[in-house]
């Protein structure tokens, strides 16, 4: 049901983490893979454990903080695989201070790189999404669209843009059968949670509180939602948000 043989994909930020997680699930439905991040070493090690699985991959090194080279990486994609059917925007990043000490560069910076980017790859992306009718975007979001936290602003903002930007994407876009998700993780175990929990001493023991699931996700909680959504079994799937979150946004 979720066969995505001669499908090719494009994820940001793929190199680890979730976005790792996402381009497993693609690979392993068939989807050839373009891994698109900045540190060349990580793009390696992550093609390889994708070939590992069998599937087509490459990588493409990118700044998603530059117009033009995330412009260059979704033509560069095209031109490798001949095609392009799904869009991954998933690079992220937070710079965790108080709203009142919020430096505007970090602002823009934590902006740019979430909420701006992905746009940009959606607009570069969509003549190609277009094309054979089946195209499929998946915007990462996070639950921090829903709830706010101090040291989360910037951040919080970025997600909830994310969320309304998917949500006009996916009006915009359905008359040309693409398709326009968003996800939404929980308190997944990851580089960037593992400083969140340096951070916030007792952030451990919350989450594990809160959660019905008792336990941190795992990137590879994210293979099965991405196969689902970029396959055709989700083409009547569009402008939602999913959490994919233990329960934490359910559960007062």
């Amino acid at each position: 049901m979720f066969d995505l043989k001669g499908r090719v994909a494009l994820v940001t930020g793929g190199n680890g983490g979730i976005g790792l997680g996402f381009a497993r699930g693609l690979a392993k439905a068939g989807a050839a893979v373009m891994i698109a991040g900045r540190n060349a070493e990580k793009n390696a090690a992550a093609v390889a454990e994708l070939k590992a699985l069998g599937a087509i991959a490459a990588s493409a090194q990118m700044d998603v903080t530059d117009e033009a080279s995330i412009r260059e990486t979704v033509a560069t994609t095209a031109d490798r695989f001949g095609r392009l059917d799904i869009l991954v925007n998933n690079a992220g990043t937070n710079i965790r201070r108080r709203p009142e000490e919020y430096r505007m560069e970090d602002w823009h910076t934590v902006l740019a790189t979430n909420l701006t980017s992905g746009m940009i790859a959606a607009q570069a992306a969509y003549p190609w999404l277009k094309k054979h009718g089946v195209g499929r975007v998946i915007n990462n979001g996070s639950m921090l669209s829903i709830f706010g936290l101090p040291f989360h602003a910037a951040y919080g903002a970025s997600k909830g843009g994310v969320v309304q930007m998917t949500k006009s994407l996916a009006v915009a876009w359905a008359p040309d059968g693409i398709t326009v998700n968003v996800i939404l993780p929980g308190w997944i175990d990851t580089d960037l949670t593992k400083k969140a929990r340096q951070d916030m001493a007792t952030l451990n023991e919350d989450v594990l509180r809160r959660t019905p699931s008792k336990r941190w996700g795992d990137p590879k909680d994210f293979e099965g939602v991405a196969a689902f959504l970029a396959s055709d079994s989700a083409a009547f799937i569009t402008g939602v948000a999913i959490p994919v979150d233990g329960g934490f946004s359910v559960h007062g």
